[in-house]
């Protein structure tokens, strides 16, 4: 089964891009990247920080059922442009991996459409590869899946 959301990775160079078109109004799609109790529901995560705006900031958690945190991370907002743009780092606690940059652009379609374009920056090729090795595409994937299916019946 082909994934909706499309990760393009040329060979040699130390990024990703992220594309994902949704049945969803742009303020709707941009909301559910924003707001702490939407993110919470479709990244399947917890929110402990979210402060949209530059200089501001944000830190997600995800525990096991047994409440041990599995997942942890935490970034600076940089840019932070309504309905437009959000430039951050990124970075995964407790792993190998050095932050990243990102950045994430909102494009209106049709009244009822949007498209997120996610260009991320990896300090090395190498730690790029390594992420492409994890079932990043798939957990992108299905969480993209989600914020459709929750966020199509709120449009």
């Amino acid at each position: 089964m082909e994934l909706k959301t499309k990760i393009q990775a040329e060979d040699n160079k130390q990024e990703i891009l992220i594309t994902r078109e949704f049945d969803l109004p742009l303020e709707l799609l941009f909301k559910a990247y924003t707001e702490a109790e939407l993110v919470e529901q479709w990244m399947g995560t917890k929110v402990l920080k979210l402060d949209n705006q530059q200089h501001g900031g944000y830190q997600f958690e995800t525990s096991n059922p047994q409440g041990d945190v599995v997942f942890r991370a935490n970034g600076t907002i940089h840019e932070f442009v309504h309905n437009q743009k959000i430039t951050r780092t990124f970075q995964m606690e407790n792993t190998p991996f050095p932050v990243q940059l990102e950045f994430l652009e909102f494009e209106k379609l049709t009244e009822n459409t949007s498209k997120i374009v996610i260009k991320t920056i990896y300090k090395s090729v190498d730690y790029r590869d390594q992420i492409l090795k994890l079932p990043f595409a798939q957990g992108l994937n299905m969480a993209h899946n989600r914020l459709q299916i929750i966020f199509s019946k709120k449009a």
